[in-house]
């Protein structure tokens, strides 16, 4: 066992931008809870943690593929980094390994890694959806996973439920921003003072915006044909993407004002009055900011088969938490223009499907609450306390 004022050396496994994100913020909120040690982090990652003084094997960017026609295609090159992957976690034999979301890919490293070397302990950041689809996949998680920090507050009893892994609930990072996506007096006008400040988002994913465009397009020539009143729309765009959302939007029946950056997006959501958006965390930052919404999903149709797997009745993360149906989801044949612009004028006009999700958004904050803590630092604070309890490093 390592002595209290020895350097420690902790290995990160992120596969994709939001896990990136996750695992910069980590390395920051580990370094501020052990201030007088010296932390080497090693590993895979993007700009962010390679910012924060990671090392990183090679381009994140390598294996950052979605979609299972992607992925079979680049199949054989992502199963070869994987295997790099895991023959130098073993040669470097880190004090901790953390493998952050990205489960198809990070999973099966975990495993192999156990396997080798058992003595490494192991923390999963950001459960996989077992309470989704592949439940049995808990099981399997407890034969080699120490520890399960979950972004959602029902996924402790989920793993519980199915005989997964200690698993804790540590916020989500969405928490930390709250106030960056709320409001001020005066910020957001009431519905009617002015035109309408209507958000539309779909997808930061090219397959997502290639799927989505055109319902959307439909969506928002009927939706403008019943209003009122005069509409702005914004649409925020990933940078990667932009130029490709001018092209497709140029002809649109309503042109959009497309903004990048977060600062920019976040801006956009404090003055929207109601959003058409795809289904992902959008979702759960339009709901901290207010924004009621329309939500909706297209996938090929071979992934639609996949659809009689799926144990959940929502694929909206607002629901999910909620325990309800609170927020409209349009999915593949549904993801029509005219179901999508029926939705989007019950929650753009004051009644019964507007007041309902604001009252929801509501209860959101509760539901998500972890307290004085943030979750970067309640996921820091687990890492070492999982090591301590395997026997890397000692108590303080």
């Amino acid at each position: 066992m390592k002595n209290a004022a020895d350097p420690l050396k902790i290995y990160l496994v992120a596969g994709e931008e939001s896990g990136d994100q996750l695992g910069a913020e980590l390395m920051r909120a580990l370094r501020r809870a052990q201030p007088d040690r010296e932390i080497a982090f090693v590993g895979l990652g993007g700009a962010r943690m390679q910012r924060e003084g990671l090392e990183s094997l090679f381009p994140m960017e390598e294996i950052s593929v979605m979609g299972i026609l992607p992925v079979i295609a680049k199949l054989p090159g992502i199963i070869a980094r994987a295997y790099r992957v895991i023959a130098d976690i073993v040669a470097r034999d880190p004090d901790c390994l953390v493998i952050i979301d990205s489960p198809d890919f990070t999973q099966p490293i975990a495993k192999r890694v156990h396997k080798r070397a058992p003595h490494i302990p192991i923390v999963n950041y950001v459960s996989p959806s077992v309470w989704a689809w592949r439940p049995g996949r808990a099981r399997k998680m407890r034969g080699y996973i120490d520890h399960v920090l979950a972004l959602k507050p029902f996924e402790p009893a989920a793993h519980q439920r199915l005989g997964g892994p200690p698993c804790s609930y540590v916020g989500h990072p969405l928490v930390e921003r709250r106030d960056a996506l709320q409001p001020a007096e005066g910020e957001r006008r009431p519905i009617g003072e002015g035109p309408l400040e209507l958000l539309v988002l779909p997808g930061s994913r090219r397959s997502e915006l290639s799927r989505l465009a055109e319902p959307f397009a439909g969506a928002l020539a009927r939706f403008r044909e019943d209003w009122p009143g005069a509409i702005n729309l914004t649409l925020p765009a990933v940078a990667h993407l932009a130029p490709e959302i001018v092209e497709i939007t140029r002809d649109w029946p309503i042109v959009p004002q497309i903004v990048e950056g977060e600062d920019a997006k976040f801006a956009a959501f404090r003055r929207g009055q109601a959003a058409l958006a795809a289904s992902g965390t959008v979702t759960l930052e339009l709901a901290l900011s207010g924004v009621p919404m329309v939500v909706a999903y297209k996938v090929s149709r071979l992934e639609e088969q996949l659809k009689y797997l799926i144990k959940v009745d929502s694929i909206v993360l607002v629901n999910l938490i909620l325990g309800e149906k609170l927020i409209g989801e349009f999915i593949q044949d549904e993801c029509a223009p005219e179901p999508l612009a029926a939705a989007l004028r019950d929650i753009a006009m004051p009644g019964p499907a507007r007041d309902a999700q604001i009252a929801g958004f509501a209860r959101l904050d509760a539901a998500m609450d972890i307290g004085d803590e943030v979750p970067s630092a309640r996921a820091a604070r687990l890492v070492l306390e999982t090591m301590v309890a395997r026997g890397a490093i000692p108590a303080r």
